[in-house]
């Protein structure tokens, strides 16, 4: 084995970190939010989320994405 050739792994922390400088970077910022079981099913009525998808925490995340872009008028 070329020890030349041997790339440092990173530990987890150090990778979060480096994620969060990214997202830093282009503007946004990571939070957690709670949602209401009834937020949910708005979203659904909007026709921004498919009700089967309402346990998909993804499909969620993007249907807040479409309805925030929407309401406040942002863009990517």
């Amino acid at each position: 084995m070329n020890i030349e050739n041997v790339q440092p792994t990173l530990s987890l922390a150090a990778q979060r970190m480096r994620l969060c400088r990214k997202r830093r970077s282009k503007g946004l910022r990571c939070l957690t939010i709670q949602l209401r079981e009834t937020e949910i099913e708005s979203l659904v009525r909007m026709g921004l989320l498919k009700a089967e998808m309402c346990h998909d925490a993804d499909a969620i995340v993007k249907a807040i994405h479409v309805f925030l872009d929407r309401t406040l008028g942002s863009t990517p």
